[in-house]
């Protein structure tokens, strides 16, 4: 984990998979929680959390695009894995690994 913590790219891979839980957390827990069981404070704190690593994924996408010289095609298939359930963790295994 300290290996990670120490360059962007593995900056990134972190914040990839923390968003990518955050995101399936909202999906199959709180939002089911706040919809069929009438509990929204859950969906609130995990939607806040979420909203502030999309945020920081989004950004941290964006950085490695000038860092890395990464190409428009693999900076927008990185944006997409954002918005498709589990695809922050297909991008980490696939896109987010030292060339």
């Amino acid at each position: 984990m300290k290996e990670l913590l120490k360059t962007s790219l593995g900056r990134l891979r972190i914040v990839a998979i923390a968003e990518g839980v955050s995101f399936l957390l909202l999906l199959f827990i709180t939002f089911p929680m706040k919809r069929l069981m009438g509990i929204p404070e859950p969906n609130f704190v995990v939607g806040m959390a979420h909203g502030l690593l999309f945020i920081a994924y989004v950004g941290m996408v964006l950085q490695m695009k000038f860092e890395k010289d990464w190409s428009w095609k693999k900076t927008f298939l990185a944006w997409g894995a954002s918005i498709v359930p589990f695809g922050t963790f297909i991008a980490d295994k696939r896109l987010f690994r030292e060339e």
